[in-house]
């Protein structure tokens, strides 16, 4: 194996893809009862069973609670709740910390934004009412914000410059968010005190080969936060839209995959196991996700390390499976680990399965310029800069949600 990663468009994978509307039998899918019933399923199992491994079934959220409500957040815009969701009855600290703002003064339920956050919700939000979060967390690489895999005060409002909370608000949706390591560490043994051990067989002191690795255990814990979301009566429980950036990217696309109640999924540079094209193999490869990551994805999937083109689907079939919801997907030019031209790729070989319900997706043919969106039911955008979510993501994130959920009013 050649551990050098590839950056030579000359090089890539010329691997033919997968083909979205060929069922396992050679039928081909020729309207959307076949792809639902039929197509759709097979793809989902794959899916399962060779990238992100099988999670259990769950009826729903066992219970919650909230634990506080600020009636005049952000200087008075929005109402926050903090919410604790619990996950087992028999662990109380078995829970996801939810927080959720939404816009004051509003006469119905209101769309909601949905994304785990890196570093707790008192990192997204300054403000010093708001707990630190005491689970276990990467250090920081400045040295003060998580220390001993502790995060400290210092580290409060870090990640404010991603969670644009006042935009959000301002442009009339809500924001929910919560911590990703409420769910699952993110390390190697995180699956051991996380929601892998607790809802694992019983004893099991390993994990099978096709069950669940980290992105589906974050995945669940998103349609986790979308039970309790769809109880709440400030939130319209039809326009939740589960977004996510890197790692947590391939978590929202995934959640969005399998659990059809999220009705627009944001994908913000999720590049390999995400949206790009694993058959190309550019930048991150499968392999290189599985030697750094190897706790990610399931055990099979590692049977692609050295041969991606034996990977019996493709990310442009998990863009599929989102059909025929909105699907937008956004990339950085400085972003050539996660491949950005093979994120475009991911969204533009989906049309099809967006065709067959008359939805018209990305809309163009060649890769698009910097800073200019395109797309209808597949939007794309490749901005400017590196590996990180800006404010001009934000600003097509919203405008591509206002054009689709004011459409479903």
């Amino acid at each position: 194996m050649n551990d050098s990663p590839n950056y030579d468009e000359s090089k890539v994978g010329n691997h033919p893809l997968p083909e979205i509307l060929v069922c396992e039998d050679g039928a081909i899918v020729k309207d959307t009862s076949e792809w639902t019933t039929k197509r759709r399923l097979e793809i989902l199992r794959i899916f399962e069973s060779e990238v992100y491994g099988k999670a259990p079934k769950t009826e729903s959220t066992i219970s919650h609670k909230v634990i506080s409500t600020d009636n005049n957040a952000l200087n008075g815009l929005a109402i926050r709740q903090e919410i604790h969701i619990y996950l087992s009855t028999d662990n109380d600290l078995m829970r996801i910390d939810l927080q959720l703002y939404t816009p004051k003064n509003v006469e119905h339920p209101v769309p909601i934004f949905l994304g785990c956050n890196f570093k707790g919700n008192h990192a997204v939000d300054p403000d010093s009412s708001i707990p630190i979060n005491t689970r276990w967390m990467a250090d920081s690489l400045d040295g003060k914000s998580v220390v001993n895999n502790c995060a400290t005060e210092y580290s409060r409002g870090s990640e404010s410059s991603r969670w644009p909370i006042e935009q959000i608000i301002r442009s009339g949706f809500g924001l929910a968010t919560f911590y990703y390591g409420d769910v699952e560490a993110d390390h190697v043994d995180g699956w051991r005190t996380g929601v892998r051990a607790e809802f694992s067989e019983h004893n099991a002191d390993e994990l099978k080969s096709d069950q669940w690795g980290a992105i589906a255990a974050w995945s669940w814990g998103l349609s986790r936060a979308c039970d309790y979301l769809s109880s709440n009566p400030l939130v319209d429980s039809k326009r939740i839209a589960v977004i996510g950036h890197s790692r947590l990217g391939k978590a929202a696309l995934w959640a969005g995959a399998l659990d059809e109640r999220f009705a627009m999924v944001i994908s913000n540079n999720s590049g390999a196991g995400g949206i790009s094209l694993a058959r190309r193999n550019y930048g991150e490869s499968i392999a290189s996700i599985n030697e750094n990551f190897p706790h990610w994805f399931c055990g099979n999937y590692k049977n692609y390390n050295d041969q991606p083109e034996k990977l019996p689907v493709d990310m442009h079939q998990l863009a599929a499976l989102i059909a025929p919801r909105p699907l937008y997907i956004a990339s950085a030019q400085d972003d050539v680990w996660a491949d950005p031209k093979g994120e475009f790729l991911g969204g533009k070989f989906a049309e099809p399965a967006y065709a067959l319900f008359d939805k018209p997706g990305i809309g163009v043919s060649e890769w698009p310029p910097i800073n200019h969106p395109v797309g209808e039911f597949i939007g794309y955008h490749i901005r400017s800069g590196k590996h990180d979510v800006t404010a001009y993501d934000w600003e097509q994130f919203i405008r591509f949600a206002t054009m689709h959920f004011r459409k479903s009013q």
